[in-house]
């Protein structure tokens, strides 16, 4: 498997020619005036789909090193949430970057009670891309997550191996597909009334935040082997 940057090469970017990278104006200022990267520093840069190599930092940054590839981790964590007020939805969408997260969707329920009209939802969307990426950036992933526009609990409970985030549900597992995190008031009668598995993280009521999040490292600790799933009780 190949390495993945590690911090030792300098700070991380995205760019998108890995044979002539180029930075963005905001990256370059992030560098130069944030982080204080001086002319000849090293750095890291990705393509942001599995591709990265060694660099150096200056008016142009030159590669210095080879090309490596990493696959993309299997299976797939995917995380709908439910909206939530303030900054919240922010904070989800660059904790699950930097948990692993490969797709990553904001979603309307019953009981949530923040809505977006469609020119908000596409301004936040974009809005939490940024924030995917940034994120991306400094856990130093190679494989940007896809920030999905805004989506409905019908449309995500319609997807290929939905599963209701839900206290008294099974122990978690790599099975599901989608894992479909609620509101702040919880599910309501008819959200729960469809037919779809549930997955439990905990015995006590988590906040919504707090749930997706959880999700999120619960299933990468598990795609990763660093934790082992508890097999399912037949009683």
């Amino acid at each position: 498997m190949t390495a993945l940057p590690d911090g030792h090469g300098g700070p991380h970017v995205f760019v998108d020619d890995l044979e002539r990278p180029q930075l963005t104006d905001d990256d370059r200022h992030h560098l130069e005036r944030v982080l204080r990267v001086r002319a000849g520093d090293p750095l890291t840069v990705s393509d942001g789909a599995g591709r990265w190599r060694a660099a150096r930092f200056g008016g142009q940054v030159e590669p210095d090193g080879p090309v490596h590839v990493v696959a993309a981790p299997e299976p797939p964590i995917r995380i709908a949430f439910a909206l939530t007020k303030g900054g919240r939805p922010e904070l989800v969408v660059q904790k699950l970057t930097e948990l692993g997260a490969d797709v990553i969707a904001p979603m309307t329920t019953e009981r949530a009670v923040v809505r977006w009209d469609p020119a908000r939802s596409e301004r936040n969307t974009d809005r939490l891309r940024r924030i995917a990426r940034e994120a991306a950036m400094q856990c130093r992933r190679v494989r940007l997550p896809e920030v999905a526009p805004l989506t409905t609990f019908a449309a995500a409970a319609a997807r290929d191996g939905a599963t209701l985030l839900d206290r008294g549900g099974a122990p978690p597992s790599l099975r599901h597909g989608w894992v479909l995190v609620g509101p702040e008031g919880g599910w309501s009668d008819g959200e729960r009334r469809l037919d779809l598995p549930r997955m439990a993280l905990a015995e006590t009521v988590l906040r919504a935040e707090t749930a997706a999040v959880a999700a999120a490292a619960v299933l990468g600790a598990l795609r990763a082997r660093l934790c082992a799933e508890l097999p399912v009780s037949t009683d």
